[in-house]
Parts: structure tokens; C-alpha cells; sequence
């Protein structure tokens, strides 16, 4: 099992990142938080790995931080959670935030992510409240503010949106709004911003 990925980083987008090592690209599953802190391409990265293998596919899942990594396995580990939920629920909230909401039973908080209805949220909440890794603080790359035109970190924040199931009408409505609400210039804040007021 892969657990570890140092290389270049070719492309990356809002829920994958592309990484040459040894002369093979690897296609890395990663949550919009992730996304936002990873370098330009072409620079090297490194990435904590889930390695998930099912019956018809063998799929990674990368990481920056250990923190990430283990709430991602406590996520799978909740029954009716499957890796792509997980990094779902990831991408609609930091690791503290989420921690910190499962820890109070914010059922309310957590209902707000796509795909993720009340029952499910409960179990969340039931099955993880006692059970949650204490923060390490340990971060494998370094932390990259929104690069680009206001207009390409819009772009990204759509196809967050999108890739994380939301309507393209009501994504994009709601991108315009988190842009009119204003002080988010940022990819991270302005997709919390749009993910917030995308239903």
C-alpha cells in the first residue's frame, strides 16, 4: 500500500492533483482544503497517502497533513461513509472546524455539506464524537495564498462546487454572491463563502 508520495506536482485541480515520481504521474483524490494550500505546479510536494482499494479500482487519496489523513479514516471508518463522502465532508470544512462541530453534536453545521443528511450526520456525530485524533499540527507543504486573477479562483471554487454535487445553477449563484459578500479574494474562503450559500 502507498503511504507516502514525494514529487513534482504536474496539474492540480480542486478535488485531484496530479504528481510525477520516478517518471509515473499518480492521480491523487484531494479535498478542496488540500487544494488550496498546494504549491504552483512544478514544484515538488509531498503527500500522506490513503491507498483504497476496492474490487474494480485502486484509488489514492492524498493529504498534507497528518491531521487530514486520520479524520479522512475516522470519516471511512463510519458506516455509509465512503471515501468520496469523506473527502466531501473534508472539503466543507478544516479539520478543527469539523472536528470542533462533531465534538459539540452540530448535527445543524454538518447537514449544510452535500450529501450529507440529517441521519448520516447523526451517526457522525454518534460514532466519532469520543473517537476523533488529537491535532498534531504536523503540515507537509507550505501553505500558498490564491494565486491568479479573481476570475480563475471563481473558476476553481465552481468546479469545487460542482465536483462536490451541486447544481450548476445554484454553484454559480452562489459564487456570485460569496464574491458580492466581498473580503474573500481567496480560493479557500470564498469556496467556505459559496459552499455556505449554495442551497
Amino acid at each position: 500500500m502507498f503511504a507516502h508520495l514525494r514529487g513534482i506536482l504536474l496539474e492540480k485541480h480542486p478535488n485531484q492533483a496530479i504528481v510525477e515520481a520516478g517518471g509515473v504521474g499518480y492521480d491523487v483524490v484531494i479535498a478542496v482544503s488540500t487544494f488550496s494550500k498546494l504549491p504552483e505546479p512544478g514544484t515538488e510536494v509531498r503527500l500522506r497517502i490513503h491507498t483504497h482499494v476496492r474490487e474494480d479500482a485502486l484509488a489514492l487519496y492524498g493529504f498534507l497533513s497528518q491531521d487530514e489523513k486520520n479524520l479522512f479514516e475516522k470519516l471511512i471508518s463510519v458506516s455509509g461513509i465512503g471515501p468520496k463522502l469523506a473527502v466531501t465532508v473534508l472539503s466543507g470544512f478544516d479539520a478543527p472546524s469539523l472536528i470542533s462541530a462533531i465534538r459539540r453534536s452540530e448535527v445543524e453545521k454538518l447537514v449544510r455539506i452535500p450529501g450529507i443528511g440529517k441521519k448520516t450526520a447523526e451517526r457522525i456525530v454518534l460514532e466519532l464524537r469520543d473517537k476523533l485524533p488529537g491535532a498534531t499540527g504536523e503540515d507537509m507543504g507550505p501553505s500558498a495564498p490564491g494565486e491568479g486573477a479573481l476570475g480563475l479562483i471563481e473558476q476553481d471554487v465552481l468546479s469545487a462546487l460542482l465536483n462536490l454535487g451541486c447544481a450548476r445553477p445554484a454553484a454559480e449563484a452562489a459564487v456570485r454572491k460569496a464574491k458580492a459578500a466581498g473580503g474573500a479574494t481567496d480560493f479557500e474562503p470564498l469556496f467556505r463563502k459559496a459552499l455556505e450559500l449554495v442551497r
